[in-house]
């Protein structure tokens, strides 16, 4: 089959100021209306590097959530496995400064309680066939305990992504049965309680190690910026990836490419270190355009072989 990635979509509203952004002032500037939600993302990235995801996930019956599923079925994914209900997309509003920066934004979750009932009906025949399910580890509880039962049923591979860091903070009884766990360096901290900050990379990921084995987590990846990336597994192995240097022009959805790629290359065979390559790659795509997903690549450019 391919991936299986459950999680939300939202529309994304974004502001971007025409002269120096003044906090608190009426700024002139363009609104963008960008199809978004860290789910969407990354299931769009797969879909661009021709990895046939499917999607599960809720969208609004009217005309911005039938433009969704357009676009998504243009991008190669696919979308039988999304409902179309009342409130099935959130909103996130954001205002960027004059360093493309988000500067002040507000986000409205949608209800995913629908897509339980789908996955009671559906989640057999989708876990059974599917080469690793990717999700937000920030779903509704109902849906974390059905999805994770279903892992343990097909014995498939769990990939986990963050999109509210204080939400997940409940669920960390589920990392421990997460194959890879990937967010940023302020979301680490937030999990160890710990400020991964003003290290080196090779510190960090020293650092990075040590948690990873006391929690008893399988293997966490951590991005950093400008600096690149950690891993850490639960053997003890870690190491470092280097960013690649490209001119910024929106940092939105880079994370949620990055992350695209590390699943995508430890769905089909690569290592940690390899994928986290993978998913720079796919982040640096992001970060010098204006889109919310990586152009198109072909899998042979990454060494995969669905």
């Amino acid at each position: 089959m391919s991936i299986v990635v459950i999680g939300c979509v939202f529309v994304d509203i974004k502001g971007y100021p025409s002269r120096t952004y003044i906090p608190g002032g009426r700024n002139a500037g363009k609104v963008r209306y960008v199809h978004g939600g860290v789910s969407r993302n990354i299931a769009e990235d797969l879909g661009n590097m021709e990895l046939d995801p499917v999607l599960i996930s809720l969208v609004d019956p009217n005309g911005t959530g039938e433009d969704v599923l357009l676009r998504l079925r243009e991008h190669g994914v696919d979308t039988r496995m999304i409902q179309k209900v009342p409130d099935g997309m959130g909103t996130w509003l954001a205002v960027f400064d004059n360093n493309n920066d988000v500067c002040a934004s507000i986000s409205h979750r949608p209800d995913l309680s629908p897509l339980l009932c789908l996955l009671q009906a559906e989640g057999n025949s989708l876990f059974s066939a599917a080469d690793s399910i990717l999700l937000e580890l920030d779903l509704d509880e109902s849906l974390m305990e059905e999805i994770y039962r279903l892992k343990c049923k097909y014995n498939k591979k769990i990939y986990a992504a963050v999109s509210n860091i204080n939400i997940a903070l409940d669920r960390r009884a589920y990392l421990q049965q997460t194959d890879c766990f990937i967010c940023n360096r302020q979301e680490a901290g937030v999990l160890f309680s710990a400020e991964f900050s003003g290290d080196s990379p090779d510190s960090l990921a020293r650092q990075l190690s040590e948690r990873v084995i006391d929690a008893n987590i399988p293997s966490m990846v951590v991005t950093l910026g400008g600096d690149g990336a950690i891993w850490a597994d639960s053997r003890g192995l870690y190491g470092t990836c280097a960013a690649q240097q490209v001119p910024v022009a929106d940092t939105t959805g880079a994370g949620d490419a990055f992350f695209a790629g590390v699943a995508a290359g430890l769905t089909y065979g690569k290592s940690l270190s390899e994928a986290c390559c993978i998913g720079v790659r796919l982040a640096s795509s992001v970060i010098c355009s204006l889109e919310n997903t990586c152009p198109h690549f072909l899998p042979s450019e990454f060494g995969l072989t669905p």
